[in-house]
């Protein structure tokens, strides 16, 4: 955790109820000086960035109501164009264009991206410019991957302000088609294995030879 996640969430309603709950004193240190004020993306978030075929994002209305929606598409869809910024080609959907809406008045967002086979979560913080594709189709182009059969819209550029890896407790493991796929093969290969060294011990023991311990 880093200053530039406590000093976002962690505005004094927050710090009012770590104090009711006990662990305020926990916390204290990610806001106090010394600590770096902007943290950029490294290896590993890059890596699991890159892994997503999905995440969920949260924009705020003129209203001041939170709205979040699940964003997805082709594996890494979601891109690292630096370690402070991240892209994504917005496809069309039903029309509602309620985070377009929102982003255009509002440009905070946040984001969680969830790998659910090994339990791991990252969330991020931070601002959104919308691109439309008719201004600049060749941001388009770059983001958008030809083999996926949707239609992108705008490209959303965001500007990362904060992120945070969140606890793995209560995450459920669950799997895509593909990852079920993977896991069962593996379960095969493992499988064949044991038949393997099983019809060979028995074939040691049928021709008395000691089976070793």
């Amino acid at each position: 955790m880093a200053r530039a996640f406590a000093t976002i969430a962690f505005t004094p309603d927050v710090r009012a109820q770590q104090s009711r709950m006990g662990s305020a004193d926990g916390y204290r240190k990610f806001l106090g000086d010394g600590l770096a004020d902007l943290e950029e993306l490294g290896p590993e978030e890059i890596g699991f960035i890159g892994a997503r075929d999905g995440f969920y994002q949260a924009s705020v209305s003129q209203t001041g109501w939170p709205y979040v929606q699940f964003r997805g598409g082709p594996v890494g869809f979601l891109k690292v164009l630096t370690s402070t910024t991240l892209a994504y080609a917005d496809f069309r959907g039903n029309r509602q264009y309620i985070s377009a809406g929102n982003l255009s008045g509002n440009d905070r967002l946040s984001m969680i991206l969830t790998d659910y086979p090994n339990s791991r979560r990252l969330k991020l913080w931070g601002r959104a410019r919308l691109i439309e594709g008719a201004d600049n189709p060749e941001i388009l182009s770059q983001l958008h991957d030809g083999t996926y059969r949707a239609r992108p819209e705008r490209a959303v550029l965001i500007t990362v302000e904060a992120f945070d890896w969140n606890c793995p407790s209560h995450i459920p493991r669950r799997f895509t088609v593909d990852e079920a796929h993977q896991e069962i093969a593996a379960l095969r290969r493992e499988n064949e294995a044991l038949r393997a060294e099983t019809r060979a011990l028995r074939m040691s023991g049928a021709s008395g030879s000691p089976i070793q311990p």
